[in-house]
């Protein structure tokens, strides 16, 4: 039977094999710096709690907003506050930082809950009010504070709360093990979710190119006897866990441009951001860590690892043995929407679900050749956009024709570059053409001097 899907997308080689029989390895330095940035998610970036000299606890927190949208930054180690700077980040740019060092105790202050005045686990009214304590956001790669998230606007019905666990990103399977390795918290915390939405159906979205993990999510559903809760098995076929895509597999609602998932009736959230969910609601604890695919050919032992926030790129990838011979890429993320880095001296965040290390043999780029014409970009774009036309008109810096032709709908998955015959980057161009517009609306709305 063929499963509902989506228009458009790709079927790169998914890569998965490299890691996805190797279970979570659990590392914690024993010292030096962690370096967090002060801003990790979508929003106003926060201001730091501590200064320099201070001690702080595994837990303790180092950086907050008074913005609604935002999302506290928390030690994931004791030690002593070293430095707060400016620190390259994983885009390449400088970015403020607190600079911790590691005291290699891992002693850890008061959870949330205590720190809150609540009880354990805490009740459906003080959710929302923990889960933004706790500085969740989207983990799946979006970093959107998950408390806002899980408030709709007023009147918004959900009659559906998707947890992707699709993974469609080839390479990565920090998703896949957490599935594997931790279904009875996935599961609860499903279902203290549905506490919030009491006419939403749960449903746990999943490719089919993950078996164990539809079984074993299938299994743990049926244990806790809740008949709103479900896995759907989901076509593979990328960008499936895209938001737009996933909720179009899954319910058939399509979200119009510029409308919300809560406006079709429908909450998504990525498996780890619900991971994080049941730790926070029934621990009291914050974002400290998360699971990390670290793989691609050159990398000598290739695995999932669960670290710490804060820990570099560079002793990451020493932890997997480090590279079999000088990569010629590494992305931060999987080879669709991964960021190249320019250096391994930057610090894992809570949106890093992967660390892609590949050699000259699996990352030659072809050289551009003139638009042949043929419609295949058309054909793979998920949002039925023109993605040939959308380079034509950022090429000419004719911006205004791109926003009119849909250019701001483009969510930079990359299956029009992969799709490209004539090797056109046509993901990049609308990528700029994106700034582009952003910049000059910045511009305008900024107040006159």
């Amino acid at each position: 039977m063929k499963l509902p899907s989506f228009e458009g997308g790709v079927h790169p080689p998914d890569g998965k094999a490299l890691t996805a029989e190797k279970a979570v390895e659990l590392y914690q330095p024993q010292g030096g710096e962690l370096i967090f940035p002060l801003l990790q998610h979508l929003g106003a970036p926060c201001s730091p709690a501590v200064k320099r000299g201070d001690r702080v606890l595994r837990g303790q927190k180092l950086a907050d907003s008074d913005a609604f949208v935002s999302a506290p930054i928390f030690s994931s180690v004791s030690g002593t506050v070293k430095d707060i700077g400016p620190r390259m980040t994983i885009p390449g740019s400088l970015e403020e930082c607190v600079v911790v060092e590691n005291d290699g105790l891992y002693e850890t202050g008061p959870d949330l809950l205590e720190t809150l005045g609540l009880s354990r686990p805490a009740a459906p009214e003080e959710y929302l009010k923990v889960i933004r304590a706790a500085g969740i956001v989207g983990m799946g790669g979006a970093c959107f504070p998950t408390h806002v998230k899980l408030a709709p606007p007023e009147g918004r019905v959900i009659r559906w709360f998707i947890v992707n666990g699709a993974e469609c990103e080839p390479f990565l399977n920090c998703d896949n093990r957490l599935m594997l390795e931790s279904p009875d918290i996935l599961a609860e915390g499903l279902q203290l979710c549905l506490s919030l939405f009491p006419q939403a159906e749960g449903i746990v979205a999943i490719e089919t190119n993950k078996p164990e993990s539809i079984q074993t999510m299938s299994l743990e559903l049926e244990r806790l006897g809740d008949p709103r809760m479900r896995v759907a098995p989901q076509e593979v076929k990328y960008p499936q866990g895209a938001e737009k895509m996933l909720i179009r597999s899954v319910t058939g609602q399509e979200i119009p441009p510029g409308a919300l998932p809560a406006d079709v009736g429908c909450i998504i959230v990525n498996v780890r951001t619900l991971y994080q969910i049941h730790q926070a609601l029934t621990l009291g604890t914050p974002v400290l860590d998360r699971i990390i695919s670290v793989t691609g050919d050159v990398v000598v032992s290739p695995g999932n690892f669960c670290v710490p926030l804060g820990i570099s790129v560079r002793e990451l990838v020493e932890r997997a043995g480090g590279f079999s011979e000088d990569p010629v890429k590494v992305l931060a993320g999987g080879p669709m929407m991964g960021i190249s880095m320019r250096s391994l001296d930057v610090p894992i965040v809570k949106g890093t679900s992967g660390i892609l290390a590949l050699s000259e043999r699996s990352a030659l780029l072809p050289v551009e050749s003139n638009c042949l014409r043929c419609g295949r970009c058309v054909e793979a774009c998920p949002m039925r956009l023109v993605p040939s036309n959308l380079d034509h008109l950022v090429r000419l810096r004719d911006y205004t024709a791109f926003e009119q032709a849909g250019g701001m709908n483009c969510i930079e998955c990359g299956c029009c570059t992969y799709n490209c015959p004539a090797s056109r980057f046509l993901t990049q161009t609308c990528r700029d053409g994106k700034a582009a517009v952003t910049a000059e609306r910045r511009k305008k709305g900024a107040p006159k001097k």
